[in-house]
């Protein structure tokens, strides 16, 4: 097949660093009905050029709008302007990242030896970069299965064992899926509410002696760092501490809070004890800016990680020396055996950017969080619930009914959505839907938080 034209390629290339110079100018909008019916496959062909001319005028203009500053819906990562190089090379190199001997897979290991000191796991200890922490988490709690079974898990099953796994009540849905996807059941994830500082240890030794009486065996507990909802955090300290005594596997969800582990005070003192956990997943893709997708698992005893994974065909057989060399192969420490180069973009983040900088875009967001909570505090507004690092939970109106908050916080996120003005999720807390922010732009100012807020009051009165 022909390559695109320098000139055509050229000519994407500078509309996509242009749009993403001017994000400020490039909100979320709906995409038209004409232009949906143009993504309709013809399958006859029109040739790069034409290709290039649909994806400026189709495709471009018509993504999820979180590179914009006013972005603030859910937990979406904003990307770099260092994603563009690294994905034209990812793209121009495309290699497969399961295994053999190549550039990307001393990429891959290099980030993970460097997330391995961010975040205080030994030298020893194994790493994955995966589609994201719904992935890492399946993966973890794989590894902590076998510390139960030995590999024969793989073969046999569970067997007759009833397995059980702790959490507080705010973790993330990815934790219940891994359950479901390992066959252990998500009815057999314990919700255990939270104390003044994360989940209440008391309750949780409860449960686990109260299960294990009942004959099952506990075998994990789901530690905390960030909840979805608001941005809770656990003690992860007295965690292991608890994991340890009841010799119990320590799983730390970090999808995006791991990383105030990068920021200044208060905010990574948020995360110590990070590093005495069994296992951590995490995303790159999120408070890290990178391009998605990519997330990372790091388990802390390396053969674990492999006893759970680790099969390899006749066909794959390794090699001393040459392409098939390069061991250990990373298709044996997750469930891809054909896997994208995520390492590039994480590697060219820290390289081009440097980790103080990137803990510095950290901690402003989490100043521009304490600044929106601040405004928020103002009536009619109140604030939801404390902001701890990057989220803001607030409803417009406190002094309507229950109903007509949740009915006002709904209507006025989507009519700023609409408007392009500023992007918020929703929440429920207390029986109330809440506007909520999740501040991970580096881009956002405080002019950004202090023109969505005013805003979000003149639709509130």
């Amino acid at each position: 097949m022909p390559t695109a034209p320098p000139p055509t390629a050229h000519r994407l290339l500078d509309q996509c660093i242009d749009q993403l110079a001017t994000a400020r100018n490039h909100p979320w909008q709906p995409v038209p009905d004409a232009v949906q019916a143009a993504y309709t496959l013809t399958g006859t062909g029109s040739g790069e050029s034409a290709l290039a001319t649909r994806i400026a005028r189709d495709i471009l203009p018509y993504g999820t709008g979180n590179t914009h500053p006013g972005f603030f819906g859910w937990v979406h990562g904003t990307g770099l302007a260092s994603g563009i190089l690294s994905e034209m090379a990812a793209a121009t190199i495309n290699a497969n990242t399961g295994g053999r001997d190549h550039g990307a897979i001393y990429l891959e290991r290099a980030v993970i030896d460097w997330a391995k000191g961010v975040f205080d796991f030994p030298p020893a200890a194994s790493g994955l970069l995966v589609t994201g922490t719904s992935q890492a988490t399946i993966i973890a709690l794989a590894a902590a299965r076998v510390r139960v079974f030995g590999p024969k898990v793989r073969a046999q099953g569970n067997g007759g064992v009833h397995l059980t796994a702790y959490a507080g009540a705010g973790v993330h849905n990815a934790a219940r899926k891994a359950l479901e996807l390992l066959g252990l059941g998500s009815d057999n994830l314990r919700l255990i509410p939270d104390a003044a500082h994360g989940i209440d240890l008391s309750l949780l030794t409860h449960a686990i002696a109260a299960d294990r009486a009942a004959g099952a065996t506990p075998f994990a507990i789901i530690g905390t760092a960030g909840s979805v909802d608001l941005g809770r955090f656990d003690d992860l300290g007295a965690l292991a501490d608890l994991a340890a005594a009841q010799s119990l596997w320590l799983h730390v969800d970090g999808a995006f809070g791991a990383w105030t582990r990068l920021a200044d005070a208060p905010w990574r003192a948020l995360t110590d004890g990070i590093g005495r956990a069994d296992s951590l997943a995490c995303d790159f893709h999120k408070w890290m800016y990178v391009p998605y997708d990519c997330g990372m698992v790091l388990i802390r005893d390396q053969a674990e990680h492999r006893a759970a994974f680790a099969s390899r065909p006749a066909y794959l057989a390794a090699q001393t020396a040459g392409l098939g060399g390069g061991e250990p192969w990373f298709c044996d420490y997750g469930t891809d055996l054909s896997r994208g180069n995520r390492a590039l973009k994480v590697w060219s983040a820290i390289e081009t950017y440097g980790t103080a900088r990137l803990g510095a875009a950290i901690s402003d967001n989490c100043r521009m969080a304490a600044l929106m909570g601040d405004l928020a505090g103002q009536a009619p507004m109140r604030l939801m619930a404390p902001v701890v690092s990057n989220l803001c939970v607030f409803t417009a109106n406190a002094g309507l009914s229950p109903q007509a908050q949740s009915d006002l916080n709904t209507r006025i996120a989507q009519t700023l959505q609409l408007q392009g003005v500023a992007v918020f999720s929703t929440t429920n807390i207390n029986g109330i839907t809440c506007l909520r922010a999740a501040i991970t732009n580096h881009r956002t100012r405080a002019h950004d938080v202090t023109a969505a807020m005013a805003a979000v009051r003149a639709l509130a009165l």
